[in-house]
């Protein structure tokens, strides 16, 4: 039994993630819709932005084409619909726009390549996948734009594949180091049901900066992001503050300026892990002046794929590659997709 029968026991809906621009997202897709085509999966196939193309719009260079079999569901856009190779048949038109057309529902009648678009807001694109999951498919794979910090929001699907590899940096250390990074801090605490957390998802309609003290009581900043804004932050925490809700991105910059006393009193609320950007070294010097946080929604990672070859024309050995993510993320399945 491949991966994708072992993942379709658990999840309906998967997305794709790059940890960075040409980390093998589309190679790890094509290879997911290969053991599908051997194993007889039913699948549906949409995306958070557009691919399938031969040449990436942004680089100009090749990129892997979709394949897709007969009988698969796929998301494509009016615009599109002609440029397919494959034989497709329209199921259905839905109401979801895209810059270059209404999208349709179609199935492959004739397997052959296909560009796959989708929408870009997480709401239509779950909706999406739920027709798609309507019309018989048995699992859903939403290929996701250019990195992991915009795609990767929980709210869009049951758990995330991760795609990493070679292109993150010359050295194997750093991309292993970064990988297990993004996978720790994917995997933070969920904020625990309470009084708290219940403050917090009643109030947090308006993306402001909130804090909650002791008793459940709620204060609200009048700002929309922590960044630039440490000063502010640090003169509104009180001897009674007990939580520091941050709608937005979170980077050391937030609590530059916070009293070491407060930043320890208080612990940090994000909605998801995607709003951390802070680097392992500096995630590392936070955590031991005491720096504590949780999520009101962490995310899943079902699987990591590594890609060995850069696009700047460098290789690492796959074999070295794929043994030392193993050891470094051993609780999570990691194959190496170009093997």
């Amino acid at each position: 039994m491949g991966l994708l029968c072992e993942l379709t026991t658990k999840y309906k809906t998967l997305s794709i993630v790059g940890m960075a621009k040409n980390a093998g997202k589309t190679t790890a897709l094509n290879y997911l819709i290969e053991e599908a085509m051997d194993d007889g999966i039913a699948l549906g196939i949409t995306s958070t932005g557009r691919d399938g193309e031969m040449e990436d719009l942004v680089t100009g260079t090749e990129k892997p084409r979709v394949y897709l079999d007969e009988g698969t569901l796929v998301a494509v856009p009016a615009q599109l619909y002609e440029l397919a190779d494959a034989g497709l048949e329209v199921v259905r038109k839905t109401s979801y726009s895209t810059a270059i057309g209404t999208l349709l529902i179609c199935r492959v009648m004739d397997a052959g390549y296909v560009q796959v678009a989708g929408p870009v807001i997480n709401a239509e694109q779950k909706k999406l996948c739920g027709e798609m999951l309507e019309l018989g498919c048995e699992l859903v794979l939403i290929d996701g734009a250019i990195d992991r910090k915009s795609i990767a929001s929980p709210d869009t699907s049951d758990a995330i594949i991760l795609a990493t590899g070679a292109v993150i940096s010359r050295k194997m250390d750093k991309v292993i180091e970064e990988t297990a990074h993004v996978v720790n801090l994917y995997k933070t605490n969920e904020m625990e049901n309470s009084i708290y957390r219940d403050a917090i998802e009643k109030n947090n309609h308006d993306n402001k900066i909130m804090l909650v003290s002791e008793s459940g009581k709620v204060k609200k900043l009048d700002l929309l992001t922590g960044l630039g804004n440490s000063r502010m932050i640090d003169h509104a925490i009180e001897e009674n503050t007990k939580y520091v809700y941050i709608p937005g991105a979170f980077t050391t910059s937030v609590v530059k300026e916070l009293n070491l006393k407060k930043l320890k009193q208080v612990e940090f609320i994000f909605k998801d892990p995607t709003k951390i950007f802070v680097n392992p070294m500096d995630w590392k010097n936070l955590r031991k002046r005491g720096f504590s946080c949780s999520v009101l929604k962490n995310i899943e990672i079902a699987a990591i794929t590594v890609n060995p070859w850069a696009p700047a024309g460098y290789t690492f050995d796959n074999a070295v590659l794929l043994k030392e993510m193993q050891k470094a993320v051993p609780d999570i399945p990691v194959i190496d997709v170009r093997m």
